[in-house]
C-alpha cells in the first residue's frame, strides 16, 4: 500500500526536520521540506503530496496563508496549518483559504496525527461529494425534461438545460429565488374545455406542460426539498 506524503513547509530548518521525523515515525512519507513559499509550491508540482503541514511564517514574498491558498486553488490539495500565531487577524486570514486544519504550536505527537487524518478524510469526503455532483448534473442534463429542484425553504438550487431553456431563466440568476418565480404556470381552458397547465416563460411566452413534482427526503424522511419535472405536451411538440 503506497504511504501518504506529506509535504512540511517551515523555515526554521531543525523544527522542519523535527516534523518531517516525527511523520516517519507515525509511518507516513516525508521525503522533503520546503523553507519559502516559492519553494513549497516548486515541491508540489513536482511530488504532488496527499498533504501539506503550512507553518504561517515562511521565508520568501509569500507568507504560508499566501502560498497555502496557491496550493489550494491550482493542486487541490488539503494543507493544515502549524503555526505559533492564533491571535484574531491571523485566523481570519487563515479562515478565508479553507484550510483543512489548525494546529497551534507546540503540539503533542498524537494532536498532530489526529489533525491529519481528519484532513484527509475531510478532503477524500469532499472529493467524492463533488464528483457526485458533477455526475447528477451531467446525467439531468443529458435528459430531455425539464428539471428544477429547490431547498427545504422552496429556494431553487438547481435546474438542467431544459428547464433553463424552457423558463428563459440561467442557473446563476435563479439560485435562491422561490420557486413561484422561476417556475411561473397557470391553468387554462383549451378549445375541448379541458383544463391545461401552461408555463409562463422570462420573456411572457407561454408552454403548454406536463409536470410531475416529488419531495425531496433525507435519510431520516425529512422532507428537504421538492423536484419538479416537466416537458411540453406532445400537442406542442407536434
Amino acid at each position: 500500500m503506497t504511504k501518504i506524503q506529506i509535504l512540511v513547509v517551515e523555515d526554521e530548518a531543525i523544527v522542519a526536520e523535527a516534523i518531517r521525523r516525527k511523520l516517519l515515525k507515525m509511518g507516513y512519507d516525508a521525503p522533503s521540506t520546503a523553507s519559502s513559499g516559492e519553494e513549497a509550491i516548486k515541491r508540489v508540482k513536482e511530488n504532488k503530496p496527499d498533504l501539506v503541514l503550512m507553518d504561517i511564517v515562511i521565508q520568501g514574498k509569500m507568507d504560508g496563508i499566501e502560498t497555502a491558498e496557491h496550493i489550494r486553488t491550482r493542486f487541490n490539495i488539503p494543507v493544515v496549518y502549524l503555526t505559533a500565531y492564533s491571535d484574531e487577524k491571523t485566523l481570519l486570514r487563515a479562515k478565508i483559504t479553507k484550510p483543512s486544519g489548525y494546529i497551534i504550536k507546540p503540539f503533542k505527537e498524537r494532536e498532530l496525527q489526529v489533525a491529519i487524518e481528519i484532513a484527509l478524510f475531510k478532503h477524500d469526503v469532499d472529493r467524492k461529494s463533488k464528483e457526485m455532483n458533477e455526475w447528477f448534473s451531467t446525467t439531468l442534463n443529458s435528459i430531455s425534461d425539464g428539471v428544477i429542484a429547490t431547498d427545504p425553504d422552496g429556494l431553487v438550487f438547481f435546474m438542467n438545460l431544459v428547464a433553463q431553456s424552457m423558463t428563459g431563466w440561467k442557473l446563476e440568476e435563479a439560485q435562491r429565488k422561490p420557486l413561484k418565480d422561476i417556475f411561473n404556470i397557470s391553468t387554462r381552458i383549451d378549445g375541448q374545455q379541458a383544463n391545461r397547465t401552461v408555463l409562463i416563460s422570462y420573456d411572457g411566452s407561454s408552454t403548454p406542460i406536463e409536470t410531475s413534482s416529488n419531495a425531496i427526503k433525507d435519510n431520516n424522511g425529512n422532507i428537504i426539498g421538492v423536484v419538479m419535472v416537466f416537458r411540453p405536451t406532445r400537442e406542442h411538440k407536434q
